[in-house]
């Protein structure tokens, strides 16, 4: 067993081998221009169409609806600007919610000193939004709503069904990050009924560098940056077929595998939580409703533990992440902890642990052991 034990998939995954053997010629022979009218060019180009086909059947839309980017923080910036900007005659004003990640809402800050207006709809203490605030915070300026499908330091799933329904009564656009569910759980874009959907290649088991943007048929977007035909002039400059092959087969391997990496991943966290819970019993936690939250995603406390006292004692054995950062001995609580209003100190002693695909029985209980000895040790 190879160590330290990673747990730390919702920061980052490994790339899948499969992947890898997919992205080898695009390194050492397929070295042609997609954009080029030769054979070599046009090889290319077909590998870029086929990995678009490929991410359209995982989220069940048209392959000409796939936009290729570089990462879910330029689809996110292509998502929200490109709509404000294409709108910006119907009106000014975005709602999204309290815990975005960072590539939501400093997006839509800058848009604030634009001259545009948003409104930051709250969550209750698992982190969850209620579709009734999203309808009150309904304005007729309203052009935008951004909603994230699963937030990425909790794990709890947003009811995107609900809002996808409102948005439509409305006719305002609809948005959701989904960097953290492809893949993990269902993301057919008609059923969550989303105009707009971010996908991240690193959290798909693909490299990082990679991302797309799903904008339905009929979405009038603005682009963002200027330059020649690709992507259908969305987002021009030349194709980045290495990793754009990458995306698609991991898509590929992710909609073949679902069912059983889904199981995997569930039975991981569980079997994790459950051996936590069986040795230090009330010392821990859960901050979330887990009936309601990413298979593979933990978000938990343990009582009176520093929580990066805890990762730092065990970052030889296991890696996980903290829900609080530590600056010159102050600790600052996540936005997403607070907006849930956690008390400062189960904040402060709030740790994420995240399973993968590959995650096995054997690697869970030496984890479980690691964080129990340090518990009780750091007690």
């Amino acid at each position: 067993m190879k160590r330290p034990i990673y747990l730390d998939y919702n920061a980052t995954t490994p790339v899948d081998p499969e992947v890898v053997t997919e992205m080898l010629p695009y390194l050492q022979i397929h070295y042609g221009n997609p954009s080029s009218s030769y054979s070599i060019g046009r090889s290319n180009k077909e590998a870029v169409e086929k990995a678009r086909v490929q991410v359209a059947r995982l989220i069940n839309c048209q392959p000409d609806e796939i936009c290729f980017t570089s990462c879910a923080t330029e689809s996110n910036n292509l998502a929200i600007k490109g709509i404000a900007w294409a709108n910006k005659d119907k009106g000014r004003h975005i709602i999204t919610s309290e815990i975005e990640h960072p590539a939501v809402t400093e997006v839509c800050k800058y848009l604030s000193s634009q001259g545009f207006e948003i409104t930051y709809v709250p969550v209750d203490k698992h982190g969850r939004v209620n579709p009734d605030q999203i309808k009150d915070a309904i304005r007729p300026d309203t052009i935008l709503i951004t909603i994230m499908h699963a937030n990425n330091e909790v794990g709890t799933i947003q009811p995107i069904q609900e809002i996808g329904a409102i948005a439509r009564q409305n006719n305002i656009v609809f948005h959701t990050d989904a960097s953290q569910s492809v893949g993990k759980i269902e993301t057919d874009v008609d059923n969550l009924g989303v105009d707009l959907l971010t996908i991240a290649g690193h959290k798909l088991y693909a490299p990082k560098g990679i991302g797309a943007l799903y904008i339905r048929k009929g979405t009038r977007i603005e682009n963002l940056i200027h330059g020649a035909n690709q992507e259908k002039g969305i987002r021009p400059g030349t194709e980045n077929v290495i990793h754009t092959v990458a995306l698609g087969k991991a898509c590929e391997v992710a909609l073949r595998d679902f069912k059983q990496n889904r199981h995997n991943i569930q039975f991981s966290r569980d079997r994790l939580l459950n051996g936590l819970v069986s040795q230090l019993g009330n010392q821990v936690h859960v901050n979330v409703d887990l009936e309601n939250c990413l298979p593979n995603t933990l978000s938990v406390a343990f009582e009176n533990i520093s929580a990066h006292a805890l990762a730092s004692f065990i970052s030889n054995d296991v890696l996980i992440s903290t829900g609080s950062a530590c600056h010159s001995g102050e600790t600052t609580i996540s936005s997403v902890l607070q907006a849930m209003n956690l008390d400062f100190r189960t904040a402060a002693a709030t740790v994420r642990i995240s399973t993968g695909k590959n995650t096995t029985a054997e690697e869970i209980d030496f984890a479980v052991e690691a964080l129990v000895n340090a518990v009780k040790k750091l007690t």
